[in-house]
């Protein structure tokens, strides 16, 4: 989700930059990116919605929740009535419940009630009356949002039971979603710097507020097996939701009744519904390997339709791109969609997104969120970030994909900068404070930046996007945490990443690196220093690092070592002369700024390097173990360089048993550096694997 401009960062919703752009007339569109779209106004707006309007707490008691936690959701039908000018519903809600390891006396749900003592008028959702396996509830108990209904018969253990809840009465408006509220209405939307008189209502229920106008169980872990959402309406008005549209049915007194089914399991906040006199506009994306999949578009007016429709129409590149990187579209049998309302930016609903108008990365954010947040949801809101770092990072592989690479670029600088405002944890300890979960810097962008970095980590496209795969295959239709996330990457990497995740995931800050460098003949050596900007939580992060060698004749050379300790020493044989050195020249880690010194003190340094003594190796070329002769010292630590002047095998080795595994290097030249504890070079030699 993304919302509009000046809030802070939130979650599952995407801001419109078009809000942003409001004065910019576009008579005619292309397919060109931006600034707003580089700059990643999107995902601010998803952000800023969530946290401007999301100011009330999730209600239930702990108490309650242990009840609802004695059954398992398999099945909503709502079969409600709205209209376009009014947040009043009324009708049924059916819940079919598999009922846990003890039979069922009661039916814990939530709906909300106003506060007691409020003034005449007050908007309030009533229960009529609760039907259970047939059979009125005989008692119904209701302290705030908490409603419980008592059995007229106890269900047994493991029996599968169907409760219909009838109410009716006005949805809240106190601004507990995460951009606005569970149902709100419009009198107009804006639109290139004018106002448009149009009548529109629509849900929006994330983190908490799906209880302000339909019963439900709000618990992330309990997604519905399916759905199907029934509204009844004026003509003519339509109905944008969730899953395919199996049919329309005129009604009486020129009403209409959309009957919308979903096959697919569902958080309970993402089902929704959009109710306005829409025009459709339906285009299809063709993903290699999948179905033909239709966008069904519920856009305002004609007017609007011709305004959007260039940006509407990248929404089919976008699905395929993303099939091809993250898996084929999860809900491909059904569709994918947009129903347009002027909520400020965006929201991932299943399968038809609520979006407020259509740019780049606004599209491209909400789009992605139907892998990461509606395939595969968050277990917790203390891992929201899985849902949104990786929405807005799909923002960034949109632009690489269809922008070019300064756009990308300038995506990833203003994503750094943006994470870098908060010290803060990526990890959501206070999820009862909404915009927290939805913090813009850290939720949203410094989210982004862990994914990136994990890409960095790899090494390897062709395992990064494995892994995101593995992770929607191995969790789709269900929820994750990141623990989960970080299994799957630790899989691809080899290598437990709990250290990574400790750092950025738990951790707070970011890393500072001082580079001093200098150059003797043609050795050039490098001494960084790293500091952290909340030592006292992260005191160090451990890291790959690249940095660029820029020489006098025009040429550079990237080089990427490990920062293994707070002071590391570098030497790197050259053949050009060496005139400065960027750091983190393709920006992969959320380092903060600093500015490489030549230091001519570091001569000796060089000179020590230059002079190392040569090692004794054999066999070589070796095929899997490589021996060193006579270890200077009792245990060193042995790194293997490419061609390139790249670490790409760092191993501890003792002269109890001095031998380098290489099985994991493919064939080529090498130089081996032998290091002691203090990180000075002792020996090299140069070997080959074959």
């Amino acid at each position: 989700m993304i919302r509009t401009v000046y809030l802070m960062a939130l979650c599952g919703l995407t801001l419109s930059a078009s809000v942003a752009q409001a004065q910019q007339q576009r008579p005619v569109l292309d397919f060109s990116v931006t600034p707003a779209d580089i700059s990643s106004a999107a995902a601010r707006q998803c952000a800023a919605a969530h946290i401007s309007t999301a100011q009330r707490q999730p209600l239930t008691t702990v108490a309650h929740r242990a009840k609802m936690e004695r059954y398992d959701v398999k099945y909503y039908k709502l079969d409600i009535a709205l209209e376009n000018n009014s947040r009043n519903v009324s009708g049924s809600t059916w819940i079919r419940l598999r009922v846990g390891s003890q039979a069922l006396d009661s039916l814990a749900f939530e709906l909300y009630q106003a506060p007691l003592n409020s003034p005449a008028g007050t908007a309030t959702l009533l229960i009529d009356s609760v039907v259970v396996n047939g059979r009125r509830s005989p008692g119904i108990r209701r302290a705030g949002s908490d409603a419980t209904a008592r059995l007229a018969q106890p269900a047994p253990a493991g029996s599968l039971v169907d409760a219909r809840i009838y109410y009716r009465g006005t949805a809240p408006r106190g601004n507990s979603a995460a951009i606005g509220n569970a149902l709100s209405t419009a009198t107009q939307y804006r639109m290139g710097g004018v106002n448009y008189p149009y009548n529109v209502t629509w849900s929006l229920s994330e983190p908490y507020s799906a209880h302000e106008w339909f019963p439900c169980k709000q618990v992330l872990t309990d997604k519905a097996d399916s759905t199907d959402v029934w509204v009844t309406t004026t003509l003519p008005n339509k109905v944008g939701s969730n899953g395919v549209l199996v049919r329309t049915v005129t009604l009486p007194s020129n009403k209409v009744r959309y009957e919308w089914k979903s096959r697919h399991a569902i958080a309970y906040y993402l089902i929704s519904v959009a109710v306005a006199p829409y025009v459709e506009y339906v285009n299809y994306a063709n993903p290699a390997g999948g179905p033909r999949v239709p966008i069904v578009n519920y856009i305002y007016d004609p007017n609007a339709l011709n305004y959007y429709r260039t940006e509407i129409d990248r929404t089919p590149g976008f699905i395929e791109n993303f099939s091809t990187v993250a898996g084929l579209y999860p809900f491909a049998d059904e569709k994918y969609g947009h129903s347009m309302a002027p909520l400020g930016g965006g929201m991932e609903h299943q399968t038809m997104t609520t979006q407020d108008g259509f740019d780049f990365t606004l599209t491209a954010h909400e789009l992605f969120h139907q892998w990461f947040g509606d395939n595969v949801t968050c277990a917790s809101w203390q891992d929201i970030w899985i849902n949104e770092g990786f929405a807005s990072y799909g923002e960034y592989l949109s632009l690489q994909a269809f922008a070019t690479p300064a756009d990308a670029r300038g995506w990833m600088d203003n994503s750094h900068t943006y994470a870098q405002r908060s010290s803060g944890s990526v990890f959501v300890a206070d999820t009862n404070n909404v915009s927290r979960i939805f913090d813009y810097y850290l939720t949203y962008k410094k989210g982004a930046g862990v994914v990136h970095m994990l890409r960095f980590l790899l090494n390897d496209d062709a395992k990064f996007f494995r892994a995101i795969r593995t992770f929607q295959s191995q969790y789709r239709h269900s929820t994750a945490r990141t623990a989960d996330l970080q299994r799957v990457f630790e899989a691809e990497a080899g290598r437990s990443l709990a250290g990574f995740f400790q750092q950025w995931f738990r951790g707070q800050g970011y890393p500072t690196f001082e580079v001093r460098w200098n150059q003797i003949g043609s050795t050039f050596v490098m001494r960084v220093t790293e500091t952290a900007s909340m030592p006292a939580v992260t005191p160090f992060f451990d890291t790959d690092m690249e940095y660029r060698l820029n020489f006098s004749d025009g040429t550079n050379r990237v080089i990427r070592v490990r920062q293994g300790q707070p002071v590391e020493n570098y030497s790197i044989p050259v053949n050009a002369t060496v005139s400065s050195v960027t750091i983190d020249p393709n920006q992969w880690v959320m380092n903060l700024p600093s500015t490489p010194t030549r230091d001519v003190s570091l001569a000796l340094s060089a000179r020590r390097a230059a002079g190392a003594a040569t090692l004794s190796l054999y066999p070589n070329p070796c095929h899997e173990q490589l021996t060193l002769v006579d270890l200077p010292v009792g245990r060193a630590t042995a790194e293997a360089l490419d061609v390139t002047g790249r670490v790409v095998l760092r191993q501890a080795v003792e002269s109890a048993r001095p031998q380098l595994d290489t099985r994991s290097l493919a064939p080529g030249l090498y130089i081996l550096r032998l290091l002691g504890p203090d990180g000075q070079p002792l020996s090299q030699a140069r070997f080959v694997r074959e």
